[in-house]
């Protein structure tokens, strides 16, 4: 039972030691020039953590009604119509697909009726008359 009680302890204090420390209030990079120096990823890491009361700042003045900037109504009209664009050329692509195949599928019927033509006048041919092409009745 004691060692539960020391170890309860250890954290309490490890607890009210972290809650004390002042670096533990934001996620913020250290501004000091000697880490800038350190870590020359310091940089970027300033521009993705920011401080509370910034953090609470940035998210008041965008609320889910304010109205957006010029350059993200814009940001935004350009992927719409980069967007409808690519969907055109989808569909361009595959109605121009579909009629490269009907006219295929047409061309190969065309070409069986013409050959049964062809076969059946040449089986009821009796040599007689000209061709048939040339063997129509005149008006």
């Amino acid at each position: 039972m004691s060692w539960t009680c020391g170890t309860f302890l250890a954290l309490l204090t490890v607890l009210v030691a972290v809650s004390l420390c002042p670096e533990a209030d934001c996620a913020a990079v250290p501004s000091s020039s000697q880490a800038a120096a350190k870590e020359p990823q310091a940089e970027p890491m300033r521009r993705i953590f920011m401080k509370e009361a910034d953090a609470s700042n940035f998210f008041r003045r965008r609320s889910r009604r304010a109205v957006k900037s010029p350059d993200e109504l814009n940001a935004e009209q350009r992927q719409v119509l980069a967007a409808d664009e690519r969907r055109r050329e989808f569909h361009e692509e595959k109605r121009n697909e579909f009629e490269s195949y009907v006219e295929e599928v047409d061309d190969e019927q065309n070409e069986r009726s013409r050959e049964s033509t062809e076969q059946w006048r040449e089986f009821h041919y009796d040599g007689m008359n000209p061709p048939y092409e040339y063997n129509r009745q005149s008006i």
